[in-house]
């Protein structure tokens, strides 16, 4: 076999084989997540046992099928937060910021109000849930099912209008087919999309995404202490989780500067994802819990909390480091010392000639990606209140470090394009990728 033939081999597994796994895959596997942990006490053992009873395809089946179209309730759900959170977009006041220059030379425009409208949404929740009792807090555990099929549906279909509208009214140059329609709907067409004024990709990913999962992770705490009374390995978990997710709304505007955003297009990879993944899956440790209320030492606790949130935190200032160095050019500390740069240069898709300044001192003389590293420490610590019953609370960490290292080396690769021979300069200075002496 030929060189020519091994890459055409690679491009179409890349191109299609890989995305058309993806797309038949993921939807079900949600439906199975939750089955699972809440019909089958978290246990892979028992999913499996079953598989084995009625077979594979069958099992699948009957988990999918009542709730693959969603409920009206559920439905009812989704809509009334989404256009709760539209309209929190629109109307709650903000600084105008903007975002990096994109490949073909346009700077996306945002409204940083994020925090503001996290907060306005967990008090609202509260508020109509615990005070005025409009509806019962654990309404969301308690039409999960339902939740994730109307999400499924409708993020399915959103992926297909992105797509249509990639081909026929894109908003900006950054757009374009690669030709194979299957890879198209899985990455995307733009890369950033809107809608009535709206950034459609904004609003996936943080405005319902992240924005829904502190809203889960109440109602599965109010459905623990509905059910067992609250377990302090509940109150940890959701603690850390909580801590995690106010930092990503404190720092939204560098999350509109990372690779998600930048580079990402606005497509099944990062929609559905955001709209049905995260709910899903990165809400799964607290799901095991509600049915698992552990009461653990209280040293045990206390110390899970603080390693979760001490490692939240290192995650936070080192984006925030990197940040600010940009932010002033350079002219600012990095713990207490002049920061240690390099100048680095490329060229857009206009030909313009463009720098960026890469940090090599403070965490990020660690490594070029050390700040993956306290995000999965942090995911650590709050699935280990779970205990070591189940392998199942654990999965969505395996999972970050497969999405983290694997993002690494999509990074570097971009980067290596990007800035050619200055990332050889900068890879000099920081010789590891992820973690020291050893990748």
């Amino acid at each position: 076999m030929n060189t020519t033939t091994q890459k055409k081999e690679a491009l179409s597994a890349k191109h299609t084989v890989f995305p058309l796994l993806l797309l038949l895959v993921c939807p079900a596997a949600t439906f199975v997540f939750w089955h699972t942990n809440v019909y089958l006490d978290g246990s892979f053992l028992k999913l499996g046992q079953l598989m084995k009873q009625e077979g594979a395809f069958t099992t699948i089946y009957n988990i999918c099928a009542p709730y693959f179209f969603g409920t009206a309730k559920g439905w009812a759900i989704i809509g009334v937060f989404a256009a709760f959170e539209l309209i929190l977009m629109k109307i709650v006041p903000g600084k105008k910021f903007y975002g990096p220059i994109t490949p073909a030379g346009n700077v996306p425009v945002y409204k940083a109000n994020g925090v503001f409208a996290y907060l306005i949404t967990l008090f609202v929740f509260c508020l109509c849930a615990f005070q005025f009792n409009l509806f019962s807090p654990a309404i969301i555990y308690d039409n999960f099912g339902g939740i994730l099929g109307a999400l499924n549906i409708f993020s399915l279909f959103f992926c297909l209008f992105l797509l249509v509208k990639g081909l026929i009214a894109p908003s900006s140059t950054d757009s374009g087919s690669s030709h194979n329609i299957i890879f198209d709907y899985y990455w995307g067409m733009e890369l950033y999309p809107r809608l009535f004024g709206f950034d459609l990709k904004m609003f996936t990913n943080c405005r319902f995404g992240m924005m829904s999962w502190p809203i889960i992770l109440i109602s599965f705490a109010a459905k623990q202490s509905e059910l067992y009374g609250i377990s302090n390995s509940m109150l940890v978990s959701v603690g850390i989780q909580l801590v995690y997710i106010s930092k990503f709304f404190l720092w939204e505007t560098g999350y509109l500067r990372s690779i998600d955003i930048m580079h990402d297009r606005a497509g099944y990879y990062i929609c559905w994802g955001c709209l049905v993944w995260v709910p899903g899956v990165y809400t799964s440790p607290t799901l095991y819990l509600v049915n698992h209320p552990n009461h653990l030492s209280n040293g045990l606790a206390i110390f899970i909390f603080v390693a979760g949130v001490t490692f939240v935190m290192i995650n936070y200032f080192a984006d925030r480091q990197r940040q600010k160095v940009r932010e002033t050019n350079g002219q600012c500390k990095v713990w207490g010392k002049k920061p240690e740069l390099t100048l680095a240069n490329y060229v857009t898709e206009k030909g313009e000639s463009k720098q960026n300044l890469l940090l090599s001192s403070g965490w990020w003389g660690i490594s070029r990606h050390f700040h993956y590293i306290p995000e999965i420490l942090a995911a650590f610590f709050w699935s280990v209140p779970a205990l070591f019953d189940n392998f199942f609370p654990y999965f969505y960490v395996v999972f970050l470090i497969i999405l983290l290292v694997n993002r690494s080396f999509r990074d570097e690769q971009r980067c290596a394009q990007k800035y050619g021979k200055d990332w050889n300069t900068y890879c000099g200075k920081v010789p590891y990728k992820l973690i020291p002496h050893v990748i």
